[in-house]
């Protein structure tokens, strides 16, 4: 736009027909506004984890690979860079009755999870069989969750508390006021003895600002309470807005490969920053996207402006 004439010639002849203030003012006002600050608004960022087929991390993506909408609009795409923030992770564990055969398996799984983010994370081991327990409070040091995995045991005749977990887990990630806060849960489909309705659980883990991944042993299926509807709503949508993995794995053998694959991502992710105008009423969904074919992006469905 140019800045130097606000009039326009007549149709007949040479003199300026000049324009109604309403006009000329907007105008001035847009002349006087530098490049540079109009090009300065607000930016958020949000975690990305991208895998391929096999699910190992892609790890070569740029800026230009990533695509971000908020509510269907386009926003501009300003970086991607691998995430560098140290993650606190709630790592959620059924010790129910319904997991007795897979215990052995969960705690190799469970190692293997704490040697790669070694370094990388704090980490908290929560079991949720009768009860949430706090088994190991969030730390750095292998050897204490290492303790805390050897004493993770089925206790029998209990059922889950999967969703009461999952509050008091989101609860600890705000008075901890966690900067890159992630929920790991690994259970079964055993019964669900929790009575909170799944709204209210997702509230709160979408206050807590954490990302929810869930890995189910399949194999003990409980009958269709309202208990266990509640329990694969949440899991179903929690993971899905949160930006989570939803795994099933078939054979307890499998879980120690689904740990490390899991711990991969969350390594490997990336930090996306993207510009966002200012606007009376925040957007509600995001979608982010990854223009190379045959891989698979997980982020936040719903934006920091909404909870």
């Amino acid at each position: 736009m140019r800045c130097n004439n606000f009039a326009i010639l007549g149709p007949r002849d040479s003199r300026p027909l000049m324009k109604p203030w309403f006009v000329v003012l907007p105008l001035v006002a847009a002349c006087l506004v530098s490049p540079s600050a109009a090009a300065q608004m607000p930016t958020r960022d949000v975690y990305v984890g991208v895998v391929d087929g096999k699910g190992a991390p892609v790890t070569d993506l740029t800026a230009a690979d990533f695509s971000v909408r908020e509510d269907g609009v386009a926003r501009e795409v300003l970086k991607a860079a691998p995430a560098t923030e140290p993650m606190q992770i709630a790592v959620l564990v059924d010790d129910s009755q319904a997991a007795t055969d897979e215990i052995q398996m969960m705690r190799d799984g469970l190692t293997r999870f704490v040697d790669a983010l070694r370094g990388k994370a704090e980490i908290a081991l929560i079991t949720f069989g009768e009860r949430p327990t706090l088994l190991v409070d969030y730390t750095a040091d292998p050897a204490k969750l290492k303790q805390g995995i050897g004493r993770v045991f089925a206790r029998s005749g209990a059922g889950a508390y999967f969703l009461e977990a999952v509050v008091e887990a989101s609860r600890g990630f705000e008075k901890r006021e966690a900067k890159r806060p992630v929920m790991v849960a690994l259970m079964t489909e055993g019964l669900e003895f929790s009575t909170l309705y799944y709204q209210r659980v997702l509230e709160a883990l979408e206050k807590s600002r954490a990302a929810l991944h869930v890995l189910t042993m399949t194999g003990v299926t409980a009958a269709s309470t309202d208990e266990v509807r509640n329990r694969n709503i949440l899991v179903a949508e929690g993971t899905e807005r949160t930006g989570g993995r939803r795994d099933q794995i078939l054979a307890p053998s499998g879980i120690p490969d689904r740990m490390q694959q899991l711990a991969d991502e969350l390594i490997h992710q990336y930090v996306v920053t993207y510009a966002r105008p200012e606007t009376l009423i925040p957007p509600e969904k995001n979608d982010v996207t990854v223009k190379r074919p045959g891989v698979t992006t997980r982020a936040r469905t719903r934006t920091a402006g909404r909870s």
